[in-house]
């Protein structure tokens, strides 16, 4: 059935409720002419009478008593859903997939959805740890998380987060065997906690800089994980040297169970942004989430 034919069904159960074209129009937002000659072409489609009409009243014909019968109790399911569609707006729902490494998952997620998900009951998180550079379209996420200086330009990108710094750190106990570095090439001769990240492929360097110099460090060592919870834990073991989210060890530093090493050797960078293909696509719930997790300063 054509699209029209739909239209002209909905009219015609107004006004065969209304009993009157002039109110059923007020309701359609029509003049009473053009919903008659709706209600005409109709009937003529049909080869059937639908209405009765005379100067005073308008009533249904044995046929559109009919039809009344089939067709009004369909509009109103389709009314009632819309409805529920609307409530679906202002009272949002859903699932929101989020690709993220592990360190924006604990340290940004997961302190956000704390104050989040109790507020909405009826919005689902799902947070896949991944630490490649994921094609979020094509693995079919909602959203991502990445430093800032690796969002796509062509994605939509929210700060999550402040400028961030890394931290080198050890056990009291393995400095008590090998002396602190003074200098990024002093790391040759420790024992490094490596880690390794699908996006480099072979271990993750350490980035240090000082008075524009850069220095990348690939240091030896008997572990690599690509854990962040693994890495600290072997770290506070006293198994070597780490290269950690600052944020992370903060705790361990204050207590004297690790010791910080080149902190001027370990300079700020652009923390982490939400990002995502088009504000077009966004959904309410991830409209809402990115809202929570935007980063306001302080």
């Amino acid at each position: 059935m054509q699209m029209e034919n739909f239209n002209d069904l909905a009219a015609f159960s107004v006004v065969a409720r209304e009993q009157s074209f002039t109110r059923a129009a007020a309701k359609l937002g029509v003049s009473p002419s053009a919903l008659s000659q709706t209600i005409r072409n109709l009937e003529e489609r049909l080869g059937l009478r639908l209405l009765t009409r005379t100067t005073r009243s308008v009533s249904s014909t044995e046929a559109g008593e009919r039809l009344l019968r089939t067709v009004a109790p369909r509009f109103e399911e389709i009314e009632v859903e819309l409805a529920a569609l609307s409530e679906l707006r202002d009272k949002p729902a859903g699932t929101v997939r989020i690709t993220a490494g592990e360190h924006p998952a604990i340290a940004v997620l997961q302190p956000a959805l704390k104050r989040f998900l109790p507020d909405y009951p009826d919005i689902q998180v799902e947070i896949i740890i991944d630490y490649g550079l994921t094609d979020i379209v094509a693995e079919g996420y909602d959203a991502g998380v990445r430093m800032g200086e690796q969002v796509a330009k062509d994605m939509i990108a929210v700060r999550i987060g402040p400028d961030m710094r890394m931290a080198v750190v050890a056990s009291t106990a393995y400095f008590e065997r090998h002396p602190p570095p003074q200098s990024p090439q002093d790391l040759t001769a420790h024992t490094c906690i490596n880690v390794r990240l699908p996006t480099y492929g072979g271990l993750f360097p350490w980035g240090l800089e000082k008075d524009g110099r850069e220095v990348k460090v690939r240091g030896e060592g008997q572990l690599v994980f690509n854990s962040l919870a693994m890495r600290l834990s072997s770290a506070l073991d006293g198994l070597g040297v780490a290269y950690m989210p600052e944020d992370q060890v903060l705790p361990y530093l204050a207590e004297g169970r690790l010791v910080r090493v080149l902190e001027d050797w370990c300079p700020s960078f652009p923390g982490y942004h939400l990002y995502y293909p088009s504000r077009r696509q966004q959904s309410p719930a991830l409209a809402l989430l990115a809202d929570v997790l935007r980063y306001r300063g302080g």
